[in-house]
């Protein structure tokens, strides 16, 4: 399978890689991670690094785990958001899916999980502390069909958002990608309300690597590249991101 982009261009300061198919893209995502995961204990004794949780995200965690020379007892691992009301060991629980998919097996020296069946205030509280115990290193995530990073759908989007982790009510657009992904077998399965890092937490992260396929993020990634930086469209704002790379294919990016 080859990893090289069919082609790549820069939007603002946001790198575009656009891959064949999603395998590629996925594998080519996952070896630039851990690149940088190598290069950054070269130089420090341990990272912090936050992870999304959704099925664009399958292909780069395999490359991630595939890879026994990454050192993951030197890394500290948060993920970016969290359903409110689900039970802990729901298999749609964003926790299990990174247990399952990367944390069981590969075993970061530290991993943080979100607990949403703590009251709200005090998750909030906890979870922004250990975040701000010392700078994000890499953040992995996605983009929604909404345009969405992590939880932060357009109706709560804030590109200055002064807390770290909120509560919000997911729009239906985002619940409705739930189960476009097969997450939930209908609307009304989804819960309406989450955990997530805001904005600025996941900018704060000094490289982030935005991984996005398939046909259905299409009008997403357009507007990403295209429309104007606005919480219309909050992932926009990765544009204005010092080391972000977004991955995506030819299904994702069209043209």
């Amino acid at each position: 399978m080859s990893t090289q982009p069919v082609m790549t261009r820069k939007v603002d300061q946001l790198h575009v890689e656009v891959y064949d198919d999603r395998g590629a893209m996925g594998k080519a995502a996952g070896l630039a991670v851990a690149a940088k995961i190598k290069e950054l204990l070269a130089a420090k004794p341990a990272i912090r690094m936050i992870f999304a949780a959704a099925p664009s995200q399958n292909e780069l965690l395999q490359q991630l785990v595939s890879d026994s020379s990454i050192d993951w007892k030197r890394i500290t691992a948060f993920h970016m958001d969290e359903y409110i009301g689900l039970p802990q060991n729901a298999p749609q629980a964003f926790s299990q899916f990174l247990r399952s998919k990367l944390f069981d097996l590969v075993k970061p020296g530290t991993v943080h999980l979100i607990d949403s069946a703590n009251s709200i205030a005090s998750e909030c509280a906890r979870y922004s502390a250990l975040l701000q115990e010392a700078p994000i290193d890499i953040v992995c995530l996605g983009i929604g069909e909404n345009g969405h990073i992590a939880f932060n759908d357009p109706p709560v989007a804030d590109f200055q958002d002064s807390l770290t982790v909120k509560a919000v009510e997911l729009d239906d657009v985002c619940r409705q990608q739930q189960v476009n992904d097969g997450c939930f077998p209908a609307f009304a399965d989804v819960p309406a309300h989450a955990l997530t890092l805001t904005i600025p937490a996941l900018l704060s992260g000094a490289h982030l690597f935005c991984v996005v396929p398939g046909k259905a993020k299409r009008a997403a990634v357009e507007r990403t590249l295209n429309g104007d930086i606005s919480t219309a469209c909050p992932s926009t704002i990765l544009r204005n991101h010092a080391s972000c790379t977004l991955y995506v294919d030819r299904d994702s990016y069209g043209g």
